[in-house]
């Protein structure tokens, strides 16, 4: 299909008239709207914002009869002098700021700083922290690349320091840490139960 000037002043036509490039396309048959719209746009034809056709001529037309009737001038009215604002009474000035919402995420805590206490912490048992504490003295105190599937991976100190290891004892089977430190991180499900109410 090529664009005769038969077609070319059709599309013109239409276009003027508010018809959409998919209205043009069909009516000249052979092309597609996509066709129709690039040659629009080679030929440089007006681009149409909102409506159809008759709100897009309706609104040229209005515009020289506007220029045409000048409105009446009125003689300026004096502007009112502005009003003082009040000053905010004392009681308003002494009501507390409402209060900052608490923020939906946890804050994180920067590497090196301490944590602040964990509620778990305080519902361990003292003989299991005794017994954690005396196992702690006795641990092989390994770095990361020295554990393996057999060793107690148990974090200890500030990852962030350089006094931080874990504990490296044999690991209980099918665990990952020692029988020590699986009596703090392991706990029944009834006394978890028990701790919800």
């Amino acid at each position: 299909m090529s664009w005769t000037d038969e077609r070319v002043e059709l599309l013109k036509k239409m276009w003027a008239e508010g018809q959409s490039a998919s209205q043009i396309a069909k009516e000249l048959g052979g092309v597609t709207r996509n066709a129709v719209i690039g040659k629009v746009h080679r030929l440089g034809l007006s681009n149409r914002s909102g409506g159809g056709g008759a709100s897009a001529q309706a609104a040229p037309a209005a515009k020289p009869e506007a220029k045409a009737k000048p409105a009446p001038k009125r003689e300026a009215a004096p502007a009112p002098e502005p009003k003082p604002e009040p000053e905010p009474s004392a009681a308003a000035a002494a009501a507390p700021a409402a209060p900052a919402p608490s923020p939906a995420r946890k804050a994180i805590i920067p590497a090196g700083q301490p944590l602040p206490p964990q509620p778990s912490a305080n519902e361990i048992s003292p003989e299991a922290l005794a017994k954690v504490s005396e196992i702690e003295k006795k641990a092989k105190r390994l770095t990361l690349m020295e554990l393996t599937e057999k060793t107690c991976k148990w974090p200890v100190g500030d990852p962030a320091t350089e006094d931080f290891w874990f504990c490296g004892l044999p690991a209980q089977a099918g665990k990952p840490y020692c029988e020590a430190h699986v009596g703090v991180a392991f706990q029944p499900m009834s006394s978890r139960r028990d701790r919800k109410r």
